[in-house]
């Protein structure tokens, strides 16, 4: 489908429905917000009985997520302990005896039967574009040093350092010291300067990271090597790649059977710095790779989010990423379903790369950074009104497609800014704002234990995440000792503070920022390590 990826130069009906989608996702979250606050006041009871059933649907909610995330969880430890490069090995050879795994087996039958022309992985090129802003050297280089670890040959790993060219002085001296330190050890490693206020382009990633692959295209042309035998990953300045990421990529690249039409997503983790990380953050952290291994499950709606990877010839055959959008690694999705008329998905990686948490100097600045970084991610709202404008005007994408992954979108964004202050502050609003009576009746009570039940049963979910959060944690060098596992166990009781003021406020900040033309501007979190134990 040929559309334009951008809310830039609308105008008519275009501009008019796009406003009206920007509006929506705020409407209906304050729509639910200050309507139970006005039913409260004017009809307790009713309030009373909407805030029992909405609890019981999260609770089953919950437990279809907690489902999830133990199956997915099961997955990441499982193939944690495969060796990718002899899966690789047993494809190139044709050998299903060799797959390691029984369901792996029955997908590489199917797929010689589908598709029997597979690349060899020796033609498989890798390409890895890292955005700079003003990160530092210390700050890059434990991530590019992950690359130099894979055990996929790095020589067919072609590096990019994407620096802005605002970025200081310092900066771009330290990538290219960084470049000629490590550039032996790929297939080349080149630094770009994306120059500053190109024409349509706002000051976003999505920019650096475009202008970065279009060098990396004209240098592929030049040598000749085809765009279809390329995966590009989009890296953060950050990100530590895991040591078998790449092989691991090889592998599910070369098994798809429609990998010129994928993404593939890995499973993002921030333990970098975690143990530097104050509790809130450590907690909020966790439960944003919780939420990627419950995604992870149920991939038929898995949508790009962080570090990703794709195939190079998509990449070019859908215009990049978008230049003018700050929520650029879901939008890329986006836009690639859009282009490709529905035949576009994500395919999910048990492999992990490790990121920062957010830190500072001290608390309140943390906090300050994490709220800006929450907002930021939910301000991928902005995808929405693209959507809808697209599947309105798309009649080859199935009403079965475009109804199930705009509802989702919506309600995502919607779910985020309302749950955890329905939850965690409204529930009581009705009995304060109840007559004598209601306060004095069966259902007044009655809804009181009900509610006390339902958050009973829930402990059962929280003590699995607790577990799993504690298990996915990285490994220290010193013990950690009993108290500090009881802390850290105890940090989850401050899940409906955090999930509050850094997961619901800052989701209804961005909404309200989009339905009131008030566009955020990116900005590059703050991160500090203290040390270099991972």
């Amino acid at each position: 489908m040929n559309f334009h990826y951008s809310a830039q130069g609308l105008k008519g009906r275009e501009a008019s429905l796009q406003r009206l989608f920007e509006v929506l996702p705020a409407a209906l979250s304050w729509g639910i917000l200050v309507g139970f606050g006005v039913l409260s006041f004017r009809a307790p009871i009713v309030a009373a009985i909407f805030i029992i059933a909405f609890d019981l649907y999260w609770l089953m909610r919950l437990f279809y997520a907690t489902i999830f995330l133990v199956i997915s969880y099961g997955f990441l430890h499982a193939e944690r302990q495969t060796d990718w490069m002899d899966q690789i090995r047993a494809i190139d050879e044709r050998d299903v005896r060799a797959i390691s795994a029984g369901y792996r087996q029955k997908e590489f039958e199917r797929l010689l039967k589908k598709s029997p022309r597979i690349p060899a992985s020796a033609s498989i090129r890798h390409l890895a574009i890292i955005p700079v802003a003003g990160e530092t050297e210390d700050i890059i280089e434990p991530g590019i040093r992950s690359l130099t670890e894979q055990n996929f040959p790095t020589e067919r790993i072609l590096v990019i350092l994407a620096v802005e060219g605002r970025a200081s002085e310092a900066v771009q001296k330290g990538a290219e010291r960084i470049a000629s330190k490590y550039r032996g050890q790929f297939l080349d490693f080149l630094v770009t300067v994306h120059p500053d206020g190109l024409p349509g382009e706002t000051r976003v990633k999505g920019a650096n990271t475009t202008y970065a692959a279009r060098a990396a295209a004209a240098r592929f042309e030049a040598q000749g090597t085809a765009f279809a035998d390329v995966v590009v990953s989009c890296f953060d300045a950050d990100t530590v790649a895991s040591r078998q990421y790449f092989a691991c990529l090889t592998y599910h690249f070369m098994i798809c059977p429609d990998r010129q039409r994928a993404s593939f997503q890995p499973i993002p983790v921030y333990h970098n710095n975690i143990w530097e990380a104050p509790g809130f953050a450590r907690v909020l952290e966790t439960g944003s790779s919780f939420f990627l291994l419950i995604e992870a499950a149920n991939a038929e709606k898995l949508v790009t989010f962080s570090s990703h990877s794709m195939s190079f010839k998509a990449l070019v055959d859908v215009g990049y990423w978008p230049v003018d959008m700050i929520s650029d690694d879901s939008a890329i999705f986006w836009k690639s379903f859009i282009h490709f008329d529905g035949d576009y998905r994500v395919v999910p990686m048990y492999e992990t790369v490790s990121m920062d948490a957010v830190t500072a100097e001290n608390w309140w600045k943390t906090a300050r950074n994490v709220y800006r970084q929450k907002r930021r991610w939910a301000w991928g709202v902005e995808n929405f009104p693209q959507v809808a404008r697209a599947f309105l005007k798309s009649d080859r994408i199935s009403f079965y497609d475009k109804a199930g992954h705009l509802f989702k979108l919506l309600e995502g964004h919607v779910a985020w800014a309302t749950w955890a202050f329905l939850l965690t502050l409204m529930g009581w609003v009705p009995a304060f704002f109840s007559s004598r009576e209601f306060s004095n009746s069966v259902l007044y009570y009655g809804s009181q234990r009900v509610t006390s039940i339902i958050f009973n049963l829930s402990l059962l979910s929280f003590a699995i995440s607790i577990v799993l959060s504690l298990l996915l944690l990285p490994r220290k060098k010193t013990k950690l000792s009993l108290f500090k596992k009881i802390v850290f166990t105890l940090e989850w009781l401050f899940v409906p503070f955090i999930a509050t003021f850094f997961g619901a406020l800052p989701a209804l900040d961005a909404q309200t920022r989009l339905a009131l033309g008030k566009p955020l501007r990116f900005q590059v979190t703050q991160k500090n390590r203290l040390s270099n134990e991972p």
